[in-house]
């Protein structure tokens, strides 16, 4: 088996967690960024940065891309800040499109050139099945958008150079955070598992599986490509019986 080292952005929690564990388990290298870098289990090495802070975030990339040649990048941090039309803040708005998509462009044009030079890599970006449209989500929506976009345009600058691109766009998924604003038992959980026709959440260890089959040897013909991992939410409504 081939061994590589991969860039994951929010990994501390949730789905970057999640898939930093089935990649070490692997046997693959895993780096790590979020804001808290104070678990000691991280299956990796884990960087503390503030990647609301472009400055910051170009720092800390460039010395890491000195140090560790990455053979691909998962682009996971994001934030959701929910405003209903009418209700727009637009400094909100902005803040919520540059977390969400400055740190991708940075962190994947901080590792490209090593990509591009050994002829092999592997970008993904965490989008979401919010792109179909969900109330209040105007800002996160279209930056998870946005990504899509991210993932199509690269995939076709990069066809020729061994890097695929692509997306995972989880549906509702089982985090700590999701958890944090819907308890068991709450209208937000009902409300959430009515548009899933499995009628349960995705863990985030199955959507950690999408990537992580992105990211490896046998997906190499596939890109600018995205795949919704939601329990066919993005499908349909499943029959009432």
């Amino acid at each position: 088996m081939t061994t590589r080292t991969f860039l994951i952005t929010g990994a501390s929690k949730g789905i970057g967690r999640a898939l930093a564990q089935r990649l070490a388990a692997a046997g693959h290298g895993v780096v790590g960024l979020a804001r808290s870098a104070g678990q000691g289990d991280f299956p990796g090495t884990l960087i503390s940065a503030d990647l609301s802070d472009r400055a910051n975030t170009e720092q800390v990339l460039a010395d890491l891309a000195s140090r560790f040649d990455f053979d691909g990048v998962v682009n996971n941090v994001g934030a959701v800040r929910p405003q209903p039309l009418g209700e727009i803040d637009l400094d909100t708005f902005d803040s919520v499109l540059a977390l969400n998509l400055h740190p991708t462009i940075q962190a994947t044009q901080a590792v490209l050139p090593g990509m591009r030079q050994r002829g092999w890599g592997r970008v993904v970006n965490i989008s979401s099945l919010t792109v179909l449209g969900m109330q209040g989500r105007t800002a996160y929506a279209s930056a998870k958008s946005a990504l899509v976009n991210f993932t199509r345009t690269w995939a076709l600058e990069l066809a020729k150079t061994g890097i695929t691109v692509n997306s995972v766009a989880p549906g509702p998924t089982e985090t700590e955070l999701f958890r944090e604003n819907n308890p068991p038992g709450s209208e937000g959980e009902a409300r959430y598992l009515s548009g899933v026709p499995m009628d349960r959440f995705g863990q985030p260890d199955e959507i950690a599986a999408a990537i992580e089959f992105l990211l490896g040897e046998h997906s190499g013909y596939i890109t600018g490509q995205t795949l919704f991992v939601d329990g066919a939410s993005s499908v349909g409504r499943a029959a009432f019986s």
